[in-house]
């Protein structure tokens, strides 16, 4: 994420079922625990990866009251706890739990992957741990009833158009006029949301110290290297409450464990809804408390709350009819906010942004085509939602001009580095998609740019189309996020302020643990890799393939991620 380089400007930011419903606005109970303060479920997951068990656990840990009336379902915290089907079910028993914050934009849910390879790649190795993905609080808002219908049609319908699912009526995306509660939402509240959370759920300390690993992926390990600097009882002298006593070390997925945006670039576009923070910390909070500045970041194309639950839509389509021809183009609503992401998603060159001819609802695209269109890295020119899930087949295939070039040496950050596809033939063959495993095959046309250049191959796909479909469709906690707390990113662009600045009480808890740090070849920090921190590279992957990538690879070596986490997960002897 960019410092901000000048006032009046705004900046780029780093990237990006038991939770249904949005409860009512109220003001939230006093007492942090009592009777039926947690709640834990099993999850039912259709994962090719055997022997993890998953659930969705919920403890209610009530914010202070002087945050304002929000939902009920708001002062519970929520995590997705995986572990070995044939290990403890005390957390305390297992030999490592390894707590995972999410990035900008990203829900418990974009941790399925890694978790349960993680945890599985440990288990072969005779040792029982638990992943915690947790979802922060904010994420209590989305309304998961027609998602968790499993149907498109049926999703649409109660999304778009009214219809009720199980009995319930869509209350509608939540504005800034009802989001008071979130202009306090920021970096002390998230890193005392975790202490509390893990205070609650393993009471000792000293397990803890000894079986915890706190990290995250993207702005995660930023958040993480607060909680490792914070003091939680306010008193520097009496260090059990430290942040980096309550863990035994410390991971970065693609990010850096800091108190520093330095490492993430190019990640959030410059029309996002950022506050201007050269105004100073005052002036913002003020904004943010009054309603002037918006409390929730979204831009106007795709990174809002109706186009992020169109990417569970889509997966579910991907999930129940891989290969059935979509339909979901032309059912979907006409409104300014679908047609300009999908224009700006879907069109190959400036003239059919303009025009939106042909859109994509004039191509025939099977559902899994249509989930890679939104999410592979040769086709959605946002390098932070890109995967790399596979490549189009079926018929013939052109440069994606738009929003930039292919081959442009002036190509932004934003847009990732790869050259961009699209179907060229409306109304004409089915369109398919080619899973990661298969690119390079014998039968694989090996799709070229129009200067020659291969938009892909095999040592460059590392994601299982199906997997990631079933991460966004399938998971009770989103895999993207819908309410993004704006406070979050202005407190860390605005660290070096007093009000930001007393939070890390310990700087040395940044370095009081052993770290591992995993970065994604291709990722946010490919080209300025920093060799100080000694970090294992996943080659080939993008900023989201080190949560999502499959454990078989296609260069038949393990997967780097999960296999580094289960290695650093390893107790000392």
């Amino acid at each position: 994420m960019n410092t901000s380089r000048s006032r009046g400007r705004t900046w780029r930011s780093a990237a990006l079922a038991v939770l249904l419903t949005v409860g009512a606005l109220t003001a939230a109970s006093p007492d942090a625990q009592g009777e039926n303060a947690r709640t834990e479920a099993p999850v039912t997951a259709t994962s090719s990866v055997a022997g993890v068990a998953e659930s969705v656990v919920r403890v209610k840990v009530p914010m202070p009251a002087s945050l304002g009336a929000r939902p009920a379902a708001c002062d519970w915290l929520s995590y997705l706890r995986y572990r070995a089907l044939d290990g403890p079910e005390t957390s305390a028993d297992a030999d490592r739990i390894l707590v995972a914050q999410p990035g900008i934009l990203e829900g418990a849910g974009a941790f399925d992957s890694v978790a349960r390879n993680t945890v599985a790649r440990a288990a072969e190795q005779g040792r029982h741990i638990e992943f915690w993905a947790l979802d922060r609080r904010s994420n209590c808002l989305e309304d998961r009833t027609g998602i968790a219908s499993g149907d498109q049609h049926t999703a649409v319908d109660y999304y778009h158009r009214g219809k009720q699912v199980e009995g319930r009526t869509f209350a509608g995306f939540v504005g800034n006029d009802r989001l008071g509660w979130m202009a306090k939402l920021g970096i002390e509240q998230t890193v005392r949301d975790q202490y509390d959370l893990l205070a609650a759920e393993l009471p000792d300390q000293q397990v803890r110290k000894r079986k915890v690993l706190c990290g995250g992926h993207s702005l995660g390990g930023v958040i993480t290297g607060y909680f490792a600097t914070a003091d939680f009882d306010g008193n520097r002298a009496t260090t059990a409450d430290a942040g980096h006593n309550q863990c035994a070390g410390y991971f970065a997925l693609d990010t850096t464990v800091s108190t520093s945006l330095a490492d993430l670039s190019g990640s959030i576009p410059d029309d996002t809804n950022l506050p201007d923070v050269g105004l100073g910390y005052g002036v913002v909070q003020a904004g943010l408390d009054s309603g002037v500045l918006p409390r929730s970041l979204s831009a106007p194309v795709l990174l809002n709350p109706e186009t992020m639950t169109l990417l569970a839509i889509a997966g579910l389509g991907a999930v129940r009819d891989p290969g059935g021809e979509a339909d979901l183009p032309r059912y979907l609503p006409l409104n300014t906010n679908i047609e300009v992401t999908n224009r700006f998603l879907f069109s190959e060159d400036t003239a059919t942004f303009l025009t939106g001819s042909p859109a994509v609802k004039d191509f025939r695209l099977t559902n899994e085509a249509v989930l890679g269109a939104l999410m592979d890295d040769h086709s959605v020119p946002l390098a932070f939602l890109q995967s790399s899930v596979g490549f189009f087949d079926g018929g013939p295939i052109a440069d994606k001009n738009f929003p930039v070039a292919n081959g442009s040496d002036q190509q932004p950050e934003l847009f990732g580095s790869d050259y961009k596809a699209i179907p060229d033939r409306p109304g004409g063959p089915l369109y398919t998609w080619r899973n990661y495993d298969r690119v390079g095959d014998p039968d694989d046309p090996g799709y070229r740019s129009a200067d020659g250049t291969p938009f892909t191959d095999a040592g460059k796909e590392v994601t299982d189309i199906q997997e990631l479909a079933r991460s966004l469709a399938e998971q009770p906690l989103d895999f993207t996020e819908q309410y993004f707390p704006t406070k979050l990113v202005t407190d860390l662009q605005l660290a070096t302020s007093p009000q930001v600045k007393r939070l890390v009480m310990h700087p040395d808890g940044l370095t009081a643990n052993p770290t591992l740090t995993v970065l994604a070849g291709d990722g946010l920090l490919a080209g300025r890799i920093p060799a100080d921190l000694d970090p294992v590279v996943a080659d080939g992957y993008q900023h989201l393939d080190v949560l999502t990538a499959a454990p078989a690879q296609n260069n038949g070596r393990p997967e780097p991620v999960s296999t580094s986490l289960a290695q650093f997960a390893r107790a000392p002897e």
